[in-house]
């Protein structure tokens, strides 16, 4: 058994290589394909989360809970999966509520957050009991007036706007001006409004940013957090019992990137919990991460229909395309296009290569699954594998976009 290569890229060790074949789940590409009936799909192996997972309840502290951000992945065989193996799940919309809850995990442990949650959401979210992360002044009151008429006690955070940023994030979710959240410099006056509503407060969220490779960086801003949870603590109308920290921990998609090394971002966690025995004794502490469980136990895989050349350059056209993958295309957050790792999947021990780039069947230049990569001599019919597909994937995608058929998904 070797590892797949990958030209261009980092090594990615989480998907093996038996006789040619990239393995997913202990099956060759080839096999899956056939089984499925059909390509493109996502397949996903519930052996490289639990092995994400257990690495880190081995560097985090015990008193970190962790909870799963479930719009990296919501696809149901998956949260089910994932509920057994985390302490509680966040949610952005009252479709993921509806996911969250037929999962049976106590609505306790479910919280929900995003700007703009419309009065029927609110409404679904406190009668479930699920925590609402308040993101304005307006929707701190609309909450209290739902809640009013309906006589359910609402269980709230506020969701914080840091007056800092979280350093080299690949997208910052806060320390600016943000349609997230609540800026610091408002909170006393919102928590002092919030002695006069009937609800039950928990503490605060802050989640400064995400897709972070950089340890020192999140270990900063996760200081950061804990000493501004205990400055705005002083105007609480009672203690703090929950400090959701965000999460940031990101992967490596591209040439260059190291895997974030998580050791020293959990022995710092393990200060700021004693210290917060003093500052926040009653305080439980959580951290929300998504990409980082999921993102490197995906695959995307579509299928050579067509191989031809033009003006020098070799396309690969495939069955699969930004409408499925619309990350992998660049069109999701890159400022500038970049490759993610891409194999062609059932030849991964041939020596041959070439220059290619593997393209979608949309009638748009924008669908471009991979630009001038080297890649085993492929043909009409081989599979193209796209790694790091974990993560805002499918349900980060156009799939209406030209009316072509949705993938299969697979928890293996």
């Amino acid at each position: 058994m070797s590892k797949p290569q990958r030209p261009g890229h980092c090594e990615l060790p989480y998907f093996p290589v038996v006789g040619n074949q990239l393995q997913a789940g202990g099956l060759p590409i080839t096999h899956l394909a056939q089984q499925l009936g059909n390509t493109p799909f996502y397949a996903y192996d519930r052996a490289i989360i639990e092995q994400r997972i257990r690495l880190l309840r081995t560097l985090l502290p015990d008193a970190i809970r962790l909870h799963y951000a479930v719009k990296a992945n919501p696809m149901s065989d998956l949260l089910q999966h994932m509920v057994q193996q985390v302490d509680g799940l966040d949610i952005a919309s009252q479709g993921e509520l509806t996911l969250a809850l037929q999962t049976g995990i106590n609505p306790q442990h479910i919280s929900f957050t995003g700007p703009g949650k419309g009065t029927d959401e609110l409404q679904a979210a406190i009668d479930a009991g699920v925590i609402l992360n308040i993101e304005s002044a307006t929707e701190m009151r609309r909450i209290a007036k739902l809640a009013e008429n309906s006589g359910v006690r609402p269980r709230i955070t506020l969701r914080v706007n840091p007056d800092f940023e979280l350093k080299s994030s690949g997208m910052r979710m806060g320390g600016g001006a943000t349609p997230f959240g609540i800026d610091t410099e408002q909170v006393p006056a919102l928590l002092k409004e919030l002695v006069t509503l009937d609800m039950e407060f928990l503490g605060f969220h802050i989640f400064a940013g995400s897709q972070n490779l950089r340890a020192t960086a999140i270990i900063e801003a996760q200081n950061a957090t804990l000493a501004l949870a205990v400055r705005l603590a002083e105007y609480a109308p009672s203690p703090v019992r929950l400090l959701n920290m965000g999460g940031g921990f990101g992967i490596p998609y591209f040439p260059g990137e190291q895997p974030l090394d998580v050791k020293p971002i959990g022995e710092n966690l393990a200060r700021l919990v004693e210290q917060a025995k003093t500052a926040l004794p009653d305080a439980e502490f959580a951290l929300e991460l998504g990409r980082y469980l999921v993102g490197e136990a995906g695959i995307y895989v579509c299928r050579v229909l067509d191989k031809k050349m033009s003006r020098g350059q070799v396309f690969l056209v495939t069955d699969g395309g930004l409408h499925q993958h619309l990350a992998a295309s660049g069109n999701f957050g890159q400022v500038i296009r970049k490759n993610y790792p891409v194999v062609i999947g059932n030849k991964m021990g041939v020596k041959k290569t070439e220059e290619v780039t593997i393209v979608g069947r949309l009638c748009t230049p924008l669908d471009l699954l991979a630009s001038k990569v080297e890649l085993a001599v492929a043909e009409v019919g081989d599979l193209v594998v796209i790694l790091q597909s974990g993560a805002y994937g499918l349900t980060a995608s156009p799939t209406a976009f030209l009316s072509h058929p949705a993938p299969v998904e697979i928890l293996l």
